[in-house]
């Protein structure tokens, strides 16, 4: 699964946190819920880390590492 910069469509959930709205397609998110999103910062790694049921162990999500 991975983050992108996306435009708002009809089959989107809409989501907003702190200020950041999240759209995830609706078939997406019946199949990897609960899906997960941090902001992940240290020594080897920083990016937004993205976990859900279909998220592969010990991956570093898509953290620009």
């Amino acid at each position: 699964m991975g983050m992108a910069l996306d435009e708002p469509k009809d089959q989107d959930q809409v989501f907003e946190f702190d200020g950041v709205t999240y759209l995830v397609d609706t078939s997406l998110m019946n199949q990897a819920r609960p899906i997960k999103v941090d902001y992940v910062e240290d020594a080897h790694c920083s990016g937004f880390s993205i976990t859900s049921t279909l998220s592969q162990p010990d991956s570093c999500g898509t953290c620009s590492c």
